[in-house]
């Protein structure tokens, strides 16, 4: 149920007022789409400011938006989106206008496109480069059913990087399905590309052969729609046309038999509804390759950093400055910033330290390094999967390298973790950040499962910090050569709980935890940040004059048995806790402990439950979920005053 407990606070231009359904913006004429471009942008712009939000790349994309409903008759034509950080124009103009000052909000609407949703909302995305692959299987659908449905992924060039958008390529050539895709180029993915493919897409927008006749081919293109049924011998002379122009450079693309079109303007809607209804009339599996800038339109977004523009959080849309919390008080860093800064240290006093990501060096603070020592840090682009096995090579050959990868974005490379560094039993330190529910982004970057996942892998080590820093101390850890084996870190979204974090290295023995507080009535267990809920949770059981002994375990695996065996032997009543899936998590490892030695006890587990968890703050969705701190104490004094009223 989504909330709307008021009509939006923020105000649509005249044009944009009367598009509630795409159906309504079909009928202005072509020359009034520049106004509705402007006036959708304004919009983003006006409720990102007040909202939050992801930014730049709707901003990007909203010529393109307003033309691919335009020409395409959604949601019988089905579009695609990759990602979903650029489809706010998409969801304002498809019904979602007067309910969008909702969007990330807890029980609002979803800040990415969603099926459950909208119609308009053809497949459900939040991880990069799945558009190709489904808009493939929408078409080939389409044409087993006889369906005259046109399909439109459109995938920007840093999505275009990862391998699956490569496979979706090689088998989409191969079927003579109606499919379009729209490679938005902005050189971006949230930080800059790197990587082979953005040289490549470079040089074809840049290439002196292929713009000189670049303009003459798109006026044969024009003219395709008055051939009628000779249009498609037209379409063949124009991808001939444009093979010669680019003989002496390959395009990628025609060798995976698509046509290719473009490059062309991706903020001239007038270009693009012309060629778009052109491409509606050539069968078969098409690229058009369209230009756009990220932030388009904003000025402060356009000339400053478009990394920062990403996703600002509040701003002021006159002055473009961030609005930041203002505090009299020290603030504990983000985790992310203390894996950075704790990197660069490490690497300092371990030469074989090497940095790994998958494209999000801001995101998770790899930067740092990569700033302090940029030839022992490497973006590898959207490719987590290679990340994982290129982190193995090198491990190989001696290096320490820390692959630091979003907890979500790991299950992608699942099967390189098992086969390729597990079993050989490599020296591979995976850092996972936003461990746990990531907030507004939702179930689609929730860190929910890595707990689950990484503890049935045989060589694992499986670690959660409580704090920065045990964070500092099992990274330390992790790169000692004593340790050379595989070693996972997990650790949340946000900030931590200490201002004065950066504290001395200090080895931590693998598979030991630490007793936090000593009680009698009831034993609580916990792995990683949710431990500071407990040490909350204890204290106001205490004010109740009840008595909680708190451990930290610290590892899930290898689990101290020691300290389980103490647990045990001492209580009869015991609470887990984990920012993880309760279904084969840190609980589950507890009680299977329990379990193989014969040991008897009431154990409850909190945690994330069986169910996908929506969008919300961080602290709205522990509350949900029941193992926040008053969570934590309510569970407490059920089990315990149970006891003590049966007695």
């Amino acid at each position: 149920m989504i909330k709307n407990s008021k009509s939006s606070e923020f105000q649509a231009g005249k044009l944009l007022d009367k598009i509630n359904l795409p159906s309504d913006l079909r009928l202005l004429r072509e020359d009034q789409l520049p106004e509705v471009s402007k006036e959708l942008r304004q919009y983003i712009i006006d409720l990102v400011s007040k909202k939050g939000g992801h930014f730049g790349a709707s901003l990007g994309v909203v010529e393109l938006t307003v033309a691919l409903h335009y020409v395409f008759n959604t949601p019988y034509d089905q579009l695609v989106w990759d990602v979903g950080h650029q489809a706010y124009g998409h969801k304002i103009l498809t019904g979602r206008r007067k309910i969008f000052h909702t969007n990330r909000i807890y029980k609002g609407i979803s800040g990415f496109p969603k099926r459950s949703e909208s119609e308009y909302d053809t497949f459900g995305v939040g991880h990069s480069s799945t558009s190709i692959s489904a808009a493939l299987g929408m078409a080939v659908a389409a044409n087993r059913k006889e369906e005259n449905r046109q399909v439109v992924a459109i995938i920007g060039d840093g999505a275009m990087t990862a391998g699956l958008a490569f496979e979706g390529l090689n088998h989409g050539g191969t079927e003579k399905s109606n499919l379009l895709v729209v490679l938005n180029d902005n050189c971006m993915s949230i930080d800059p590309n790197v990587g082979a493919l953005k040289e490549y897409l470079n040089d074809i927008t840049t290439s002196h052969t292929y713009n000189k006749v670049k303009d003459e081919l798109w006026k044969l293109l024009g003219k395709i729609s008055k051939f009628g049924p000779d249009a498609q011998h037209i379409a063949s002379k124009v991808s001939d046309t444009l093979k010669t122009a680019l003989l002496k450079q390959s395009n990628l693309f025609e060798s995976l038999q698509f046509r290719y079109f473009g490059p062309i303007d991706g903020h001239d809607v007038d270009r693009l509804v012309k060629v778009l209804k052109d491409l509606k009339d050539i069968p078969g599996p098409k690229i058009l390759h369209v230009l756009t800038r990220k932030g388009k339109g904003f000025k402060f977004s356009e000339e400053g950093n478009p990394t920062l523009w990403h996703a600002p959080g509040l701003f002021d849309k006159t002055t473009g400055k961030i609005i930041k919390a203002v505090s009299t008080e020290p603030q504990a860093p983000k985790y992310q910033d203390v894996f950075g800064n704790t990197l660069v240290e490490l690497a300092e006093l371990n030469l074989k330290i090497m940095g790994i990501t998958p494209a999000m060096p801001s995101g998770s603070s790899l930067n740092i390094m990569m700033k302090a020592m940029p030839n022992r840090a490497i973006d590898v682009g959207i490719a987590e999967q290679h990340a994982v096995t290129f982190s193995a090579g090198l491990a190989t050959q001696g290096m320490v390298p820390f692959c630091n990868i979003y907890s979500s974005f790991m299950q992608r490379a699942y099967d390189q973790v098992v086969h390729d560094v597990a079993l050989q039993n490599l020296h591979v330190v995976f850092c996972l950040d936003r461990g746990g529910l990531a907030g507004a982004d939702g179930p689609t970057h929730h860190g929910a499962f890595d707990l689950a996942y990484f503890r049935c892998i045989p060589n694992m080590v499986v670690s959660a910090p409580m704090n920065e820093s045990e964070l500092r101390n099992l990274m330390f850890t992790a790169q000692l050569e004593k340790n050379a084996f595989p070693f996972s870190i997990r650790y949340p979204r946000g900030q931590g709980v200490m201002p004065d974090w950066k504290t001395p290295f200090e080895e931590i023995t693998v598979g030991t935890g630490r007793k936090i507080r000593d009680g009698k009535n009831i034993a609580i267990l916990s792995i990683g940040h949710p431990g500071n809920f407990v040490v909350e949770a204890c204290d106001k059981l205490k004010m109740d004059g009840l008595s909680a002994a708190h451990y930290d375990m610290r590892f899930v695996k290898p689990i101290d048995k020691e300290m389980l065996h103490e647990v045990f032997s001492k209580f009869d009543k015991v609470i887990t806790v984990e920012d993880g899936c309760i279904q084969g998590g840190f609980g589950s490892a507890v009680i299977e402990f329990m379990v193989d030695h014969n040991y008897k006890a009431e154990v409850k587990r909190l945690g994330i439950p069986d169910k996908w968890i929506e969008h919300g703050e961080q602290g709205e969705l522990w509350n949900e979920c029941g193992f926040d701190a008053n969570a934590i104490v309510e569970q407490a004094k059920k089990m315990v005053l149970q006891t003590l009223l049966v007695e």
